[in-house]
């Protein structure tokens, strides 16, 4: 739905709205979704180290959590999902100790209730050293899904592989020995009508330098060439492969990964992406495992996710003043919102407002009196492009100020603000009258 694990973030500020004075409150509260927390889980694992290890298998007990960007998604909404192997099962299989960042985690999140099927995983080339014999540290891996079934949808912790690369590339696979583990998450996806229901799966979440990858589809059209490709980030690569939907609108196709800055697989119908007829992307890693050459260093760096955030340029909003026995329009400018959305992530964001009664001597303004025109503008370089909300009424039940859609790559630095309009009525007892007008984002 990017990066350390992200949860839908929400961020309430207040703003003090008065027909002859504006005042903003200050403090934010933050809010989290109304969903039940994930919890850490225990299940065996069956651990195989490296043939060159020469140890037997490792039987022993995983702890693993899963967490998503959004828990209560619609029915076509992608879901990001991050998968944390808190406490390994396994420990380095020899006595050599492992440098940092040489460790690439690959995993599955087994989706169960209204929805079935697995969520390929992947994490970062990121670790912190690993004495000989010491125990492997904790990482997380993150992927996406697309809910197609109302309802409940489980998540549980499924198996997992640590590959290194260090003198030789090893991999540790870990199977869950009792599938499915315990439900670590729930997400409860609402009765909407799917719009999109294209999936894929990829036979591996990673390979080396042009190793090929089995992808298969359903739910495409019937008969439909459907193109198989990598992404880098929110770029397509040259690496590209086609299939032929059956009657039934699935495919399996053969797509071969060369290209290393390869974050992800898709599906599409059509001459280009389009998020409408496709699916994906798919995390996928490219295990880079060309050699160094002698006298040469091989340099590595790591671009670390964010989180959504917003600041305002003030928190007082002075309005006109309007006459008794006249009222009609009290103007004015609402404080800039600065969004800056650095989770590097597909999701989106919306930011929303809505405003409480105007109270002053005796009486009150009521909330469907406060309208604002919004106006949005996006910082050059940004990946999302942001969209001001629609002029109208406010009021208390509130309206968009600005949002930015869902993309394979989002994010970006927003300005947002809005010129605003209190219709007061003509004979409201002269005085101080004032509402809050809270906004949220999400």
């Amino acid at each position: 739905m990017g990066s350390t694990p992200q949860r839908s973030r929400r961020r309430r500020w207040s703003a003090l709205l008065g027909a002859a004075a504006l005042a903003v409150t200050a403090g934010g509260a933050l809010a989290a979704p109304a969903t039940a927390a994930s919890v850490d889980v225990d299940y065996p694992t069956h651990c195989v180290p490296p043939p060159i290890a020469g140890i037997p298998p490792i039987d022993g007990t995983t702890t693993g959590k899963i967490t998503v960007d959004n828990a209560t998604p619609k029915v076509g909404d992608t879901v990001t999902v991050t998968y944390t192997v808190v406490k390994p099962a396994a420990s380095n299989p020899t006595d050599l100790a492992l440098p940092a960042d040489i460790m690439t985690p690959t995993g599955k999140v087994t989706l169960g209730g209204a929805q079935t099927g697995s969520v390929t995983v992947a994490g970062p080339k990121k670790n912190d050293p690993v004495p000989g014999k010491g125990p492997f540290p904790s990482f997380s891996m993150t992927g996406t899904f697309t809910v197609t079934a109302p309802g409940a949808i489980t998540l549980s912790p499924g198996d997992y592989n640590i590959h290194t690369s260090y003198i030789l590339e090893l991999d540790t696979p870990c199977t869950v020995t009792n599938p499915p583990a315990p439900v670590s998450e729930t997400v409860t996806a609402s009765a909407n009508p799917p719009a999109n229901t294209r999936s894929i799966t990829l036979s591996s979440a990673s390979g080396a330098p042009g190793a090929p990858v089995t992808v298969t589809g359903s739910d495409f059209t019937p008969g439909a060439t459907v193109t198989l490709a990598g992404r880098s980030g929110a770029a397509q690569t040259a690496d590209t492969a086609t299939a032929t939907a059956d009657a039934q609108g699935r495919f399996s196709g053969s797509l071969v990964v060369g290209d290393r800055t390869t974050t992800g697989v898709v599906a599409y119908e059509g001459s280009a992406w389009n998020a409408e007829k496709g699916a994906g992307p798919v995390a996928y890693v490219v295990i880079d495992d060309t050699p160094v050459p002698d006298g040469s260093q091989k340099l590595t760096t790591t671009v670390k996710a964010g989180t959504l955030s917003m600041s305002q340029a003030g928190d007082a909003v002075q309005l006109s003043a309007v006459d008794f026995g006249t009222g009609g329009a009290s103007t004015g400018t609402l404080k800039t919102v600065t969004v800056k959305d650095f989770r590097g992530g597909p999701a989106g964001w919306s930011l929303t407002g809505k405003v409480s009664d105007f109270t002053g001597p005796g009486a009150k303004i009521p909330a469907g009196k406060l309208n604002w025109t919004p106006a949005c503008v996006t910082k050059a370089g940004s990946p999302s492009t942001c969209r001001a909300g629609s002029a109208g009424v406010v009021g208390s039940a509130g309206a968009t100020l600005a949002s930015a859609p869902d993309a394979t790559l989002t994010g970006g630095e927003f300005t947002a603000d809005a010129q605003l309009s209190l219709d007061v009525p003509a004979f409201t007892p002269p005085g101080t009258y004032t509402g809050v007008l809270t906004l949220t984002l999400t």
